[in-house]
């Protein structure tokens, strides 16, 4: 059977490491249907760009490695939503849109928890091949989130948190 033949290919997935990809994969193709669909919701170009070459660099290839991983380990795919079709932005109506800033932030959002992710199914991982990979999807989740940050913080759309500033002294009344 291959069990810890030190050929990470021919050792059997484990349960956790089955139900993470499976999760993953599951996770990473409805983000690609809801990203080709906020791309029709998007204005400004730089957030356009970067949400186009999200889907081409990152999204795809981790739904084509996961299911080459599940395939050739005989584990069934989950069902995939249809591709989204694109549509012009004067068409969606004003109120029924989503916003730059709006999308930014939960492509942010999105971005984090791909790396929880990605660092669970690293960490439950007793195959080196499936760790290493999910090490690939971390690294580059990473660099897409700092690019992400700053095309936030160019924009004015980051939103910090309360600022923690030193206090003074007690004012005495």
């Amino acid at each position: 059977m291959g069990v810890l033949s030190g050929n990470p290919q021919q050792e059997p997935m484990h349960y956790g490491e089955v139900f993470g990809v499976w999760s993953y994969l599951v996770g990473a193709q409805g983000m690609l249907a809801g990203y080709q669909t906020l791309i029709n919701h998007t204005g400004d170009k730089d957030l356009r760009k970067f949400l186009e070459d999200t889907i081409q660099n990152v999204i795809k290839p981790e739904i084509e490695q996961t299911q080459t991983l599940l395939k050739n380990n005989g584990v069934a795919l989950p069902p995939a939503p249809p591709e989204r079709s694109g549509a012009s932005l004067e068409n969606i109506p004003a109120g029924a849109r989503f916003t730059d800033p709006e999308i930014a932030a939960s492509v942010s959002k999105d971005i984090a928890a791909g790396l929880v992710a990605c660092s669970q199914v690293m960490g439950q991982s007793i195959r080196e091949d499936i760790a290493l990979m999910f090490g690939q999807f971390h690294m580059k989740k990473a660099q897409y989130g700092a690019t992400l940050l700053r095309i936030n913080k160019e924009k004015g759309w980051l939103i910090p948190p309360p600022l923690q500033v030193q206090a003074g002294e007690p004012v005495h009344s």
